[in-house]
């Protein structure tokens, strides 16, 4: 039996990260230690699982991204089978409706570029010439647009609190124990961490510790050695409806950077900050004014949308890693028991299942087995190297 296992594991974070990964550790063959989660808030009202767009794709550039992914769309598939608890089964409403990237002429070669990386790793994904988006999709506005890029299968989106739910629910069926505190940092000797800190002074000793900590995970590394370069970055949803038609819309990613996509009756959509204005941690308040920009988009891109009313909005945290966009995962450079799952940058949600099995492996067997995600190590920052994903939303 590998040494790993009846030992003690303290996950800070309690949202769909660090459930995930305490949903793969209880049930992993060869893990029989405890299990905690620390969550400071079970009603998740800022979390950024509770309050992403939540969808899931293929259309990376990096193919470990698509790898994860890959594994990621399998398992929302199969998750009546995984998470089920004594015949309750979750229901995240799975819709595979694809994506749909747009390029004008600045953009294409970068398209082709991804599409032939995607292709080399199987994802089922079509290049569109402007004519032939005009056919499939006669509501958008295909004038300005050199190129489209549009996933064929495997991409989507689902109910991200949903999931969340479910990985909880099925962690603590497995005896994974929730505690409702607020992770403060790590306490560390001799190169390793020997507990959790909690904001009452109390500490829960463990022998491996994780930060999932999301948007708030940077402070809990004060101390460590490590400048995590993780910040929580607004972003706003805004759903709105309109007399207009969109049948088969996928989600559209706009030539500049705006997205939006179909939720029932109604469609959802979102835009990054105006350049400069993308503060590190700022208030999760609702930006009406960047509504007004995405309105004129939206109606530039489907003439139909020219009619539209804003119905409800809402803001929640990207863990946005500024160093490359990616995720750091695995051990602290200088504190090997201490493993990172932070810095998702928006991906978080589809990542979790490949996320959360990974570091079950890493604790249980010392090695990623399934599949290779040391191409995400965090010593990349130690290194002062980038693993640069051209495909940011």
């Amino acid at each position: 039996m590998n040494q790993s296992t009846q030992q003690k594991v303290v996950i800070a974070g309690g949202g769909v990260i660090g459930s995930a990964i305490a949903y793969f550790l209880a049930s992993h063959p060869r893990f029989a230690g405890e299990v905690t989660v620390i969550e400071r808030d079970p009603t998740y009202a800022q979390a950024s699982s509770a309050l992403s767009a939540s969808s899931i794709r293929q259309q990376f550039s990096q193919p470990v991204n698509i790898a994860v992914s890959q594994f990621g769309i399998e398992f929302l598939r199969g998750i009546h089978q995984h998470l089920a608890v004594d015949g309750d089964v979750p229901e995240i409403g799975l819709a595979e409706r694809g994506y749909l990237y747009l390029a004008s002429d600045a953009g294409a070669a970068t398209l082709r570029e991804n599409h032939a990386t995607q292709r080399a790793m199987g994802v089922e994904v079509a290049l569109l010439e402007p004519a032939q988006l005009r056919q499939r999709f006669p509501w958008l506005n295909v004038e300005d647009l050199a190129l489209g890029s549009l996933g064929l299968k495997g991409e989507g989106w689902f109910d991200g609190y949903g999931l969340l739910m479910a990985f909880k629910q099925k962690a603590r069926s497995l005896g994974v124990q929730y505690v409702r505190a607020e992770a403060t940092g790590f306490a560390h000797s001799a190169g390793r961490v020997t507990a959790v800190r909690l904001r009452d002074g109390t500490q829960l000793p463990c022998d491996w510790a994780v930060n999932a900590a999301g948007a708030w995970a940077r402070p809990l590394l004060e101390g460590t050695g490590l400048d995590l370069p993780v910040y929580g970055r607004r972003r706003c949803v805004y759903a709105f409806a309109s007399p207009a038609k969109t049948p088969d819309c996928p989600l559209v990613i706009d030539t500049s950077g705006l997205w939006f996509r179909p939720e029932g009756d109604i469609w959802i959509c979102g835009l990054p900050p105006a350049e400069g204005s993308d503060d590190n941690d700022a208030p999760l308040e609702v930006d009406h004014e960047l509504f007004d920009q995405a309105w004129l988009t939206l109606a530039h891109r489907v003439p139909g949308f020219e009619a539209l009313r804003l119905q409800r909005a809402w803001a929640g945290y990207y863990e946005y890693n500024t160093h490359d966009h990616n995720a750091l995962l695995g051990p602290h450079p200088l504190l090997p028991n201490l493993l990172l799952a932070n810095g998702f940058s928006g991906h978080g949600l589809q990542q979790s299942p490949a996320v959360g099995r990974g570091l079950a492996e890493w604790i249980c067997e010392g090695a990623y087995t399934s599949l290779d995600l040391s191409p995400l190590a965090a010593g990349r920052l130690v290194r002062g190297e980038a693993l640069v994903e051209k495909n940011v939303i």
